[in-house]
């Protein structure tokens, strides 16, 4: 064989492991589309509903928050309509829960694409984060409606909204990336251990009270209670995003640039690591 013989593409390992290579993503970028259509289509297949379901859901679970926690065990929401509050949380929550939960099977769930043909595993993660923009974009929507019916109907101009909204985008851009940091790891160590899936679900259900998704921060009156809390990277995410647009909450510089930093070092660690596993996942799924 001619070892001069120039090849279209070549394919070795990574030589280092904290290594990402973007010009191979932007290759692939027609592949990556092509994974979110299909993530978004596999979702409405075979249902009545469809996107609608995006919106059932949210009022659904703002409503039985409203019966249990406003209801029954009367949490406060800082005097701000309980439908805007839940709803503020649900959306954040739900777009972290969803590309958490479902990067954290990418091996296990695309072995066998894996298997057959090569592309930068990457890829599918990043898909995966991508495509539930269609479920927040959808989720936001429903928010913002209420949040106008409330403010132009209801109780007009009681709600004061900030220039702090302007920082959405980078809100979700690190809801994002926590959750592609998290899913990556949990994807890698699942490929040997699979009852971590299990531990995964039941972290993430305990996860949510330790976010002030359903109370605000400002209830939690122990010092030493109010620190383990800030540990919480979705803290400052989330309270961040109830005062832009509510005017309420616990807003700091120093929680969102913890949260920041967090997201950069989780995700390299979780390169790091999805980089070892893929070389020899094969063996092991």
């Amino acid at each position: 064989m001619d070892n001069n013989q120039d090849w279209t593409t070549v394919i070795k390992p990574k030589e280092k492991l904290l290594q990402v290579d973007f010009a191979e993503l932007w290759r692939y970028r027609d592949l990556c589309m092509l994974f979110v259509r299909r993530n978004i289509t596999t979702q409405f297949k075979q249902t009545i509903l469809g996107p609608l379901w995006y919106i059932i859901q949210p009022a659904m679970t703002v409503i039985m928050y409203m019966v249990v926690f406003g209801g029954i065990a009367n949490i406060s929401t800082d005097g701000l309509p309980q439908p805007l509050f839940y709803l503020s949380g649900i959306c954040l929550w739900q777009y972290f829960n969803d590309c958490l939960s479902k990067t954290s099977s990418t091996f296990t769930a695309n072995a066998g694409i894996f298997g057959k043909v090569y592309f930068p595993r990457i890829v599918v993660p990043i898909s995966t984060v991508i495509s539930n923009l269609l479920r927040f974009a959808i989720q936001l929507g429903l928010f913002l409606v209420v949040y106008a019916i409330y403010q132009i109907w209801i109780i007009p101009g009681q709600i004061h909204t900030n220039w702090y909204a302007l920082l959405l985008p980078i809100l979700v851009l690190m809801l994002a990336g926590l959750a592609l940091g998290f899913g990556i790891l949990f994807s890698s160590v699942t490929t040997k251990y699979r009852d971590m899936t299990l531990l995964l679900d039941f972290f993430v259900r305990l996860w949510m009270y330790a976010t002030p998704v359903i109370y605000p921060l400002s209830t939690i009156t122990n010092e030493k209670l109010r620190f383990v809390m800030s540990l919480n990277p979705l803290t400052g995410i989330v309270e961040a995003f109830k005062y832009g647009f509510l005017g309420e909450g616990q807003f700091s510089w120093g929680m969102l640039g913890y949260s920041f930093v967090f997201m950069v070092v989780l995700l390299a660690i979780g390169i790091v690591i999805f980089n070892r596993v893929q070389r020899t996942f094969m063996d092991t799924v």
